[in-house]
């Protein structure tokens, strides 16, 4: 069987890892005979985390090169893996941990941080975490995309307002296709959080009340994230074209900042910064 850099470097890994946990903090009683390495022996390892000698044996010497995500899982907690560790592992096996129903928890969550960040765009932007709820937006994002401040708090959420928000189906003139991309998305990432009980309530609510999205769903289209673009029509009728950004915070797939863009030539950086300059007048 060929070695590939990829299962080297996982060997390499939960070895270093497996070197410097000794047994007594691991809750076993060494095994008896001199021990010639420090840490825990293989032999322990596949002990605690239910697995055959000689598959962790594979495993460290880059023979095995598709561990499942449970057996990832176990090894992650046979070694005291933390957090960053464990994704790390799984990285390694370009996995991701949701697929083992590790769900990433983002305790201590730094929203006035967030708010800080989506106040320093001029450009509508906001931060949706895990269930699409809208913890942060600047005064563009009320202007053009929806007033969140305005919803009550659990409908202030993203897949509430692109499938149900009447007023912003009415100024999105590309609407149709703009939500079947999000459902091909939806689609991409749902392994991520399958394991998520009030993101899963919220998709099912789609299927039971959107048309539109459950004729979507069953086209079983993928998409990957990527930037897209959204035209509004508002009540002046100006059209404002933007291309919609998002990226990741703090390297938590869950958290997600959203920006929009305008494009050159259309008149709409400009139309922008005259509507702010008028909302702060008016307030």
């Amino acid at each position: 069987m060929n070695v590939n850099r990829t299962s080297s470097a996982l060997g390499e890994f939960i070895k270093s890892r497996r070197e410097r946990l000794q047994p007594s903090i691991a809750g076993i009683k060494p095994l008896p005979g001199r021990r010639r390495t420090p840490g825990l022996r293989r032999e322990e390892v596949s002990y605690l985390a239910n697995v055959s000698l000689t598959y962790y044996t594979w495993l460290e010497q880059g023979r095995e090169v598709n561990p499942s995500p449970e057996v990832l899982l176990n090894i992650s907690n046979a070694l005291m893996l933390d957090e960053d560790e464990r994704k790390y592992l799984f990285g390694l096996a370009n996995l991701d941990p949701a697929s083992a129903g590790v769900v990433h928890h983002r305790e201590g969550a730094d929203f006035g941080f967030m708010q800080t960040i989506v106040d320093q765009m001029v450009y509508p932007s906001f931060v949706t975490d895990e269930g699409t709820d809208v913890i942060a937006w600047n005064r563009a994002a009320k202007l053009i995309i929806a007033d969140f401040g305005r919803l009550p708090k659990n409908e202030r959420y993203m897949l509430n307002v692109l499938f149900f928000s009447a007023d912003y189906r009415e100024r999105l003139v590309n609407w149709e296709e703009f939500v079947r991309f999000s459902t091909a998305t939806l689609r991409a990432n749902l392994d991520l959080y399958k394991d998520h009980p009030l993101y899963m309530e919220r998709l099912e609510r789609l299927k039971r009340h959107s048309e539109e999205f459950s004729r979507f769903w069953e086209l079983y289209e993928i998409k990957q994230k990527r930037v897209s673009t959204a035209l509004f029509r508002l009540p002046d009728d100006q059209m404002m074209e933007f291309k919609v950004h998002s990226a990741s915070i703090d390297n938590n797939p869950g958290m997600h900042w959203c920006f929009f863009v305008p494009v050159p030539g259309t008149g709409t950086e400009e139309n922008l910064l005259r509507m702010l300059e008028q909302d702060e007048k008016d307030n």
